[in-house]
């Protein structure tokens, strides 16, 4: 399976991927973002993919810079999602470690990301690796459009 940095021509089947994450997160009314608004907004989408060899996009990960006052400059890995027929093969291994090359690479001293709490093999996946997970700080989103 192939690793790389997400292009704009990613776009259409990435959206796709974010739109099957949403569905599989239960929450697929909450799935805002368009192609359009990714296009304008690319200077700020840190994204990568994983594709078959021809082509076909199975999984991604995404995230961005952020900082917080307890540790300073850190990454936070916003959604990482791989497609149901692609799972139990490292795909989600591979894109994580991407993520934390990334952020070691770029300086920072923390990775965050969240999990649901009912997303027991995600939890398994993540403490696997040495993550700690959090039970007492919850979500707070403020939709500004």
């Amino acid at each position: 399976m192939n690793i790389r940095k997400a292009v704009e021509n990613d776009f259409e089947q990435i959206h796709q991927l974010f739109m099957d994450f949403a569905a599989f997160e239960k929450h697929p009314e909450k799935m805002l973002n368009t192609v359009e608004r990714m296009k304008a907004e690319k200077e700020f989408f840190n994204c990568w993919v994983t594709e078959t060899s021809d082509g076909e996009l199975t999984g991604y990960v995404t995230c961005f810079f952020c900082y917080f006052t307890w540790t300073g400059k850190a990454m936070y890995m916003d959604d990482l999602y791989v497609k149901p027929a692609f799972r139990g093969k490292g795909i989600g291994t591979q894109l994580i470690r991407q993520v934390i090359r990334y952020a070691r690479e770029t300086g920072c001293h923390k990775l965050r990301w969240q999990v649901s709490e009912w997303n027991t093999p995600a939890i398994a996946f993540y403490k696997k690796l040495g993550a700690a997970i959090d039970q007492v700080e919850q979500n707070c989103d403020l939709i500004l459009d």
